[in-house]
Order: structure tokens, then sequence, then C-alpha cells
């Protein structure tokens, strides 16, 4: 079953057992699907839903740091249990030793050799870390490792 199949369940279950406020999440989560399905012309596989669960996730924790800052708690609570729906649809994070061993490997895989090799050696891991792992620690992991 795919991880769409997987959240349209989970709406029918939702549904089911009156749960309003999750069930709202996952509607907007399967709108967001539905429209980048139609914006692109494509079917979204299980990686293109990670990314978008990801995207949802950084939006929602931008709004609770927002609203934490307008003293808006009720917003904020709303939001952060909003992430914490969406956390479920995400693969399980890798920890610090994984992601630097990872870009240990691939560091030696595309040849890098210095700073100059950020591009390359992000691009094949943004493919391979995507939604396993905080891009941003992964980019530090990525300059750790390029360090002469």
């Amino acid at each position: 079953m795919s991880l769409k199949d997987t959240i349209t369940e989970d709406m029918k279950n939702a549904m089911r057992a009156k749960d309003s406020a999750r069930l709202g999440t996952i509607r907007m989560l399967l709108a967001a699907c539905k429209q980048k399905e139609v914006d692109e012309r494509v079917e979204l596989d299980d990686a293109m839903v990670v990314a978008i669960v990801e995207k949802l996730i950084k939006q929602r924790k931008d709004s609770v740091a927002a609203y934490l800052q307008a003293q808006r708690q009720d917003l904020a609570d709303q939001e952060q249990s909003e992430i914490s729906v969406l956390e479920t649809y995400m693969p399980e994070r890798m920890s610090a030793e994984e992601v630097q061993a990872q870009v240990r490997a691939i560091v030696s895989e595309v040849g890098a050799t210095g700073p100059a090799d950020m591009g390359k050696v992000m691009g094949v891991v943004k493919t391979r870390l995507a939604g396993k792992a905080d891009m941003g620690e992964v980019s530090k992991a990525v300059k750790a490792a390029l360090q002469p």
C-alpha cells in the first residue's frame, strides 16, 4: 500500500471516529497532494508525498514560532497538533551518526575533494536522504566532511 493510500485510509478512519482535528489535517494533506498532481500532471510516489509532508511540517513550525511571538498560544497549540498528525507520515529519522556515515560514503562515492564540490554532493544527498533526515543537519555534515 502506498503512502497516499495509507493517508486516504486514515482519513476514512478519522471520519468514522469523528476526530475532526485529525480529519482536517489529513484533508489538508490530501488537498496539497492533489494540487501537486494537478499542477505537474504526475502521479505522486511515496518520495513526493514525503516531500509534501515535510513542506507542510516546516510551514506549521514557522507558524508556531510566529504565533508564540504574537502570544497566541491557542493558535500555536492548534498548529502543533497538526504537526503531530503530519509527522506520523514521515519515515523514521536517521540519527546524527547515521547521517554523517551516509554523507562520508557519498562524498567518497562522488569523489568530492573540497568545499567547491558541495553542490555535487548535496544533489546526491538530497535524493538519498530526503525525508529521512533534517536537511539543515545534513548540510552541516556535508560542510564538515568537505573541509580540507
